[in-house]
């Protein structure tokens, strides 16, 4: 009965411990927030996000700690105790050390833009390599051998990779997209089906496409790597608009050249996202269709996503000249003949 009431108590001084030493923690954060929020510096504010779910297992384990000193355990159980607060305070170092690397690491990269993957998907694997380290660490500590877990984790591999197959498939595609750069956090890409829109992220599974109309298409990472991807950011943002004329065959071809090109130059002045640099060009392709002759306008502007402001301002002005002009849109006509049977 002795026993009964010193491992009752032993477990009510752990549970008020824990309690008062989250409240602690509580207070040391708020305060560290405090003096954080006055620095000019950020990875001070890194830290302190990094720490705060690591130190509730450190809490933890010392509340383990302090109900133990109350009673004497057997040898054998005082080492079972010892051991799992060897373990708290292992996995609670190794996921403060991946928080706080992974997000150095961001910070880092994003603050020197670094043409480097910045998605989930590599920050989760780098954290998945520190956070695996505390692990061999934990099973030393439980005097396990590595050798057998890692020829069990061989076989079993095996029957999970049979039944995870669509799931790894896409992980190791996503990490293919990732590492070879075809498609980066940010660019403006056109898919095979015709949507396009700027890639918000890759995680370990999908891909994050957010289109102009302000909505989300999300692809299976391995969907997209045997696609046919147009990356309209690569090698730059710079994109050559084409925009199709058609005029009536009256029309004299000469004129017609030179008010689109006169109008792409004086858009050029009005409209910011038309590159000035660039000469725009006329071309008579088409060429001859049924009903007019097809000309294609072409012109350069700074990023994918300005190709339909600024195709609403160019077709505004030229049918506007076109009018001043006396320019014909034609309609579609057919001439047909009638013969008339002898």
């Amino acid at each position: 009965m002795q026993d009964i009431g010193l491992v009752t108590l032993s477990l009510l001084i752990t549970v008020a411990s824990f309690v008062i030493l989250l409240i602690i923690r509580s207070l040391i954060l708020r305060q560290i927030k405090i003096i954080v929020s006055k620095t000019p510096y950020q990875i001070d504010t890194i830290i302190l996000k990094s720490i705060k779910m690591p130190s509730i297992f450190l809490c933890l384990a010392l509340s383990i700690f302090i109900g133990l000193e109350v009673i004497n355990l057997p040898v054998k159980q005082h080492e079972t105790a010892n051991k799992v607060l060897y373990i708290l305070i292992i996995f609670s170092v190794s996921l403060a050390i991946a928080n706080v690397v992974s997000r150095l690491f961001k910070n880092y990269v994003d603050r020197l833009e670094i043409p480097f993957p910045s998605t989930k998907l590599f920050y989760g694997i780098l954290k998945g390599v520190i956070i695996a380290i505390g692990l061999v660490i934990i099973l030393s500590v439980l005097g396990i051998s590595i050798a057998p877990v890692l020829t069990a984790l061989g076989v079993g591999g095996l029957a999970v990779a049979l039944a995870l197959k669509d799931t790894l498939e896409n992980l190791f595609a996503g990490m293919h997209i990732l590492f070879e750069k075809t498609i980066r956090v940010g660019d403006f890409i056109r898919l095979e089906n015709g949507q396009e829109g700027f890639v918000e992220d890759i995680t370990w599974r999908t891909t994050r496409i957010k289109t102009v109309q302000n909505n989300m298409v999300i692809i299976p990472n391995s969907k997209l790597s045997q696609s046919i991807v147009l990356n309209l950011s690569l090698p730059d943002n710079k994109m050559s608009l084409n925009i199709p004329i058609s005029v009536s065959y009256d029309s004299d071809i000469k004129k017609v050249e030179d008010i689109l090109i006169d109008e792409v130059k004086k858009a050029m002045t009005e409209v910011k996202d038309i590159v000035e640099d660039f000469e725009p060009i006329v071309r008579l392709n088409p060429g001859f269709s049924e009903s007019s002759i097809d000309f294609t306008l072409i012109c350069q502007i700074r990023h994918p996503d300005k190709q339909y402001i600024v195709a609403h301002e160019l077709r505004k002005r030229i049918f506007k000249r076109f009018k001043e002009e006396g320019i014909e849109i034609p309609y579609p006509q057919r001439v047909v003949h009638l013969v008339t049977p002898r």
